[in-house]
């Protein structure tokens, strides 16, 4: 199971947590809403906040790749540069 889909599903247990929490709470029916809005814009939050880091880490990854295959291809041209200049 990747890494990912454990993630979401520990952030949709918690909020699930969370609605059902503040659902049986003893407040008043504006209040319990306003708590509402609230997580979820805390969780939309922590979401956005992953997600960036998320694409950060697979900005660098691709980065990464991108410099290699670059390196393999400038290897490859003065191998057969190289390889023509023999001949």
């Amino acid at each position: 199971m990747s890494s990912g889909k454990v993630l979401l599903g520990v952030l949709a247990g918690v909020a699930a947590g969370a609605l059902i929490g503040i659902l049986f709470a003893p407040d008043k029916g504006t209040e319990t809403r306003k708590k509402i809005v609230k997580k979820g814009e805390d969780y939309v939050d922590e979401i956005k906040e992953k997600f960036n880091g998320l694409v950060d880490d697979l900005t660098k990854k691709m980065d990464g790749v991108q410099a290699k295959a670059n390196k393999m291809a400038g290897d490859a041209k003065a191998a057969e540069e190289a390889k023509a200049s023999t001949n």
